[in-house]
């Protein structure tokens, strides 16, 4: 039982790749089959599991509602995609993002279901530290703008360089990975070589010090909270 769960979950999951917009794209009616049989597995391994569990147990258990909700949802939107397409309409399938649901409320994904809420009692205790990333983010793109923006400077392409607030943003937020450097400083460097000065005190505090404080704070987070929650937690 608990590896024809784990094998129609990883196939409910597989189905994204095949369907549109589709890395290997198949008819429909093939998708639709197969998650309607994922669908019916998992509502069969459900009602399974409510004969063997008294009913006040049952209906109290989140991780049961969940699943219940995930599939009604997935039916749902499956029905509406499918009448949509009968008449030419484009549409997408926003219930794809229920179904890792699947993968976490299952009772046999008891470890799954510890990490993830190890990552949910880390989130709160990041957002200080992500609070003044994004501040100093904020602030740098603010000096962007004024620094750059009234120098009439152009990209490689002939765009304006760093004149909106908000795509000055992130073009320095994809420069804390340092996969946009060193072309993002390319235009202000050949005006004046000393606004290279500006560019590497942001990679200094951003991508070096607050990059790496960040994943101090959610290792040793995250690291205290699968240590301290009890096996019995995690049911």
């Amino acid at each position: 039982m608990r590896r024809a769960t784990y094998f129609f979950i990883f196939l409910n999951l597989s189905l994204a790749l095949f369907e549109e917009p589709a890395v290997y794209p198949l008819p429909f009616l093939a998708t639709s089959v197969l998650e309607v049989l994922c669908l019916l597995v998992f509502l069969g391994r459900l009602t399974h599991f409510a004969k063997v569990t008294q009913h006040n147990v049952f209906w109290k258990d989140t991780k049961n509602i969940c699943i219940m909700v995930a599939i009604l949802l997935s039916l749902t939107d499956l029905a509406i995609y499918g009448v949509l397409r009968l008449y030419d309409v484009r549409s997408i399938r926003w219930s794809r993002i229920v179904r890792p649901i699947f993968l976490i409320n299952f009772a046999e994904s008891r470890q799954i279901r510890r990490a993830f809420r190890s990552i949910r009692n880390t989130l709160p205790e990041i957002t200080y530290v992500f609070l003044l990333f994004m501040f100093s983010l904020l602030m740098f793109s603010l000096m962007a703008l004024k620094l750059f923006g009234e120098r009439n400077l152009q990209t490689a392409e002939g765009l304006p360089y760093f004149r909106n607030y908000l795509e000055i943003v992130f073009d320095l937020y994809v420069l804390v990975t340092t996969a946009n450097s060193p072309d993002v400083m390319m235009p202000a460097f050949d005006f004046s070589s000393w606004y290279a000065l500006f560019f590497i005190a942001f990679v200094i505090v951003n991508t070096y010090i607050f990059m790496s404080l960040f994943l101090a704070v959610v290792y040793n987070n995250y690291k205290k909270h699968l240590k301290v929650m009890p096996g019995g937690a995690c049911d």
